[in-house]
């Protein structure tokens, strides 16, 4: 039989290790948005971003895209942000220059999730064809990871794909800006998404991923 106040002071210290452990990880996470103004960014076009009740949104009504991009480059991080948009919207998060967490639907090929890059031979390195993981019109979490030559993208804590790039087979950045995209084209007008967070935590190289969960610390009931 299990000695009971061992297992639940091995409970109590494991939890609290698990604890101080998550704790130590949030602190070394930065904001890149300061909910105030576009501080640290750069726009291609000023008038398709602004800041509003907290909020940066990105939008067009002439059919004419932009990128808005951090002043200071990044290579192996973590990035989590919370972003809501339009349903017909096109948009995403840029990292490394020219890689992207796609927020867009564009049924029956790929929703938001999917990870794509100019001149990528498959289009996307993945798609996301599960509707249920995005939340229309709602607040939705999304996370990067990216150490080394390996990508990692979560979508409402569903990881939607874990690749580690070949760079026989996949153009390779190490680093570079963090950017939001508002895409152009006429068939985008109108469209607006909007982000209330935008977080880093810079890694060193092989440093694991944090899995986008909550943890939740108490006392174990006696």
């Amino acid at each position: 039989m299990i000695n009971m106040k061992l297992y639940y002071y091995l409970f109590t210290v494991f939890t609290s290790f698990s604890c101080a452990s998550f704790l130590s990880a949030e602190e070394k996470w930065e904001s890149l948005f300061n909910k105030k103004d576009l501080s640290g960014w750069n726009a291609t076009d000023s008038s398709k971003f602004r800041v509003g009740d907290g909020l940066l949104i990105g939008f067009q009504n002439d059919g004419k895209g932009a990128d808005l991009r951090t002043i200071i480059e990044f290579d192996n991080f973590e990035l989590k942000f919370r972003y809501k948009r339009t349903e017909k919207g096109n948009s995403g998060i840029w990292f490394r220059q020219f890689y992207q967490f796609d927020l867009l639907d564009m049924r029956p090929v790929t929703l938001s999730g999917a990870f794509y890059y100019p001149k990528c031979p498959t289009t996307f390195v993945w798609k996301n064809v599960d509707e249920s993981l995005e939340k229309k019109d709602e607040w939705n979490e999304g996370q990067i990871y990216a150490n080394g030559n390996r990508i990692i993208f979560w979508l409402n804590g569903q990881m939607l794909g874990d690749e580690t790039l070949d760079p026989q087979v996949h153009r390779i950045s190490k680093s570079g800006t963090i950017g939001v995209q508002v895409h152009g084209g006429d068939a985008f007008k109108g469209m607006q998404v909007a982000f209330q967070k935008i977080d880093i935590r810079k890694l060193n190289p092989g440093d694991p991923p944090s899995m986008p969960v909550v943890v939740v610390c108490e006392e174990p009931s006696q």
